[in-house]
């Protein structure tokens, strides 16, 4: 049986979850890597794609901002996990792990460039799906601990999406219990 699934573009909004803080084409914008990767091979509206602002001078500002833009759930909400446990811009022990009221604040990262703006853990708790995406081996040992862990998302902020779905490869997996046959 063949299937098939046709995206509707005109209907797709995107947002970001994190950025760093430089210009939109600059080598190190997670705007530029999903322009490069996705947006510029589809159909999607330009006025449908939210980009964050974190070049901006004022990044508190910027961010208050964009808060007023995402809709109160993402229908679908995609990360990845750092080889430190951090997602988004959510790095371990970061205060943003602590925030509750406000959707969107600046932080400051442990790799350059440190200024970013990210969405924060209600962001990710309200998203009706969830997925992350990893690849390498420098990421197995968060992988392992972000699912098979306890449960500590101020030290490893992975965990705030364990919820979801994973997509590892081997290399990624490598690190996990292998499942018990019977289980």
């Amino acid at each position: 049986m063949k299937s098939s699934c046709v995206i509707a573009w005109a209907k797709v909004a995107v947002f970001f979850a994190d950025e760093r803080a430089v210009p939109p084409h600059h080598a190190e914008s997670n705007y530029r890597m999903v322009r490069t990767a996705l947006l510029s091979r589809v159909p999607i509206p330009a006025a449908s794609v939210h980009r964050m602002e974190a070049e901006r001078q004022d990044r508190d500002a910027a961010a208050r901002e964009y808060e007023y833009r995402l809709p109160p759930a993402l229908d679908l909400l995609v990360l990845g996990i750092g080889a430190d446990g951090h997602t988004a811009s959510l790095f371990p022990r970061s205060p943003a792990l602590d925030e509750r009221r406000r959707l969107v604040v600046p932080a400051v990262g442990t790799k350059t460039p440190v200024e970013r703006m990210t969405i924060t853990p209600p962001v990710i708790e309200a998203a009706r799906r969830v997925a992350v995406i990893a690849t390498g081996g420098d990421k197995a040992a968060a992988v392992a601990r972000a699912l098979e862990g306890l449960l500590a998302p101020t030290e490893l902020p992975g965990q705030l999406a364990r919820r979801g779905a994973w997509f590892l490869d081997r290399a990624a997996a490598g690190m996990l219990t292998a499942p018990k046959v019977g289980a």
